[in-house]
């Protein structure tokens, strides 16, 4: 491993690209402890105290969000609207045939990408600003005080948008995932400090810090195992004469991920849990005066992350979500047409209808294990919650672990492939 590093040192390129990489790290930490004008940071720190606000943005922002920074709301809304562009490639036509097109459409649907992104952070920010007056955290409740938080809030998500393609230009790596990335190991030291602090508080004991830090290196294992984990589907392809020459007659396969969903129903199930809380923080009244019988039944049930509600929505909500995202984003009809039209089958399976229901039991059955290894590993922060008697914000959760390990492997396979072309090994063994 050292001489994999080293190989990777000994290109200038790799070495130039390398330091670019860290200086863009650099200058997003240095913008997640700017402060927005305006905001009683006091205040702010209540809220997070009494859990009104959620950690899972928080978790993206790498603490910005808890400090309230200019970055406050992270790359957040850049995911949204990526995903919800995913989805919708999947019904609209005109996308779906960007997506079909060479670069030029590519660059189509990245561009609607960052339009969508800027409308979704302008929402965005704007429900947190009014979220904000609604608490007296604002220094002057006024609505031109509202609109300039809004403003200052989604031009720091455009920065880091901005930021992420330099990343990816100049840098290693996807520069989008690497800024959450990057957000997310700055929290570990805290953390690290945070568990030291339980147990100096006698919270927990050496025992159970100690019982954690295994449970937590083994699913650092499992998470990396899962990641790497794929059905490969044999697909042979007959071959055939097009002129005087000969195509196909070679044998090659279809990767159906274990998870094929990423963590991307973790983040559709935390945000729809999130949304009844954000509805009852906005029908409470202000002045003291005693809020909505429902609104109390939402901060009772939907809220509190150790109520067992909560725990069991949570979990069916990423199970739903793991088989939407995986029937919408892969298609075995088109893939089956696909095979037929070049001449592939899978054997002993016959093209057309057949494949296309081979197709469909087998990602049927390895999206279960999928969706319950998400499931699974999300569980861990509300396990903490009431097993260590965490607050919400607790730094080691399923989500923190599912992105560090996804875009680690992903960075060092590009950093691999890139290292063989030059005739080194590679990180990778």
């Amino acid at each position: 491993m050292l001489e994999s590093i080293q190989n990777v040192l000994n290109v200038p390129e790799f070495r130039k690209r390398a330091v670019f990489t860290l200086i863009m790290f650099i200058i997003f930490r240095l913008g997640v402890h700017i402060p927005v004008p305006g905001v009683d940071a006091a205040a702010i720190e209540g809220l997070f105290n009494s859990g009104n606000l959620f950690g899972l943005l928080d978790l993206f922002s790498g603490g910005a969000l808890s400090k309230f920074s200019v970055l406050a709301m992270s790359i957040t809304p850049y995911i949204n609207a990526s995903i919800i562009m995913q989805l919708l490639t999947a019904v609209v036509p005109t996308f779906e045939q960007w997506s079909k097109d060479n670069q030029d459409g590519r660059d189509k649907i990245q561009k609607v990408t960052r339009y969508g992104t800027v409308l979704l952070g302008f929402i965005q920010a704007f429900a947190m600003s009014y979220a904000l007056k609604v608490n007296n955290a604002l220094i002057d409740n006024s609505w031109t005080t509202v609109l300039m938080v809004a403003v200052i809030l989604t031009a720091g998500t455009c920065f880091l948008m901005w930021l992420g393609d330099q990343i990816t230009a100049g840098g290693i790596g996807n520069g989008i995932s690497l800024i959450i990335f990057a957000g997310i190991v700055a929290r570990f030291p805290n953390g690290v400090n945070t568990l030291y602090q339980y147990v100096q508080a006698g919270t927990i004991n050496i025992f159970q810090a100690a019982l954690f830090a295994l449970i937590a290196l083994f699913m650092i294992v499992i998470v990396v195992e899962v990641t790497q984990g794929q059905r490969r589907v044999n697909v042979q392809y007959a071959k055939r004469v097009v002129g005087r020459k000969m195509y196909g007659g070679h044998s090659t396969h279809i990767p159906l991920k274990v998870n094929q969903a990423g963590v991307i129903p973790i983040i559709f199930a935390s945000s729809l849990l999130t949304l009844p809380g954000i509805i009852a923080q906005f029908n409470t009244p202000q002045g003291g005066a005693a809020p909505p019988e429902w609104v109390n039944w939402v901060n009772t049930y939907l809220t509190r992350g150790d109520h067992p509600l909560y725990i069991v929505l949570y979990f069916l909500l990423i199970l739903g979500f793991t088989y939407f995202y995986v029937a919408v984003t892969f298609d075995p009809v088109e893939v089956a047409d696909n095979m037929k039209k070049y001449g592939g089958f899978i054997p002993g399976v016959r093209a057309g209808k057949p494949t296309e229901r081979y197709l469909s039991y087998v990602l049927t059955r390895i999206t279960l294990p999928g969706s319950l290894y998400l499931a699974v590993v999300s569980m861990i922060p509300l396990v903490a919650l009431v097993l260590f008697n965490a607050n919400q914000n607790f730094p080691f959760g399923g989500a923190s672990l599912l992105i560090v390990v996804g875009v680690g492997l992903d960075t060092l396979k590009q950093v691999s492939a890139q290292l063989q072309q030059r005739n080194y090994e590679g990180l990778l063994r």
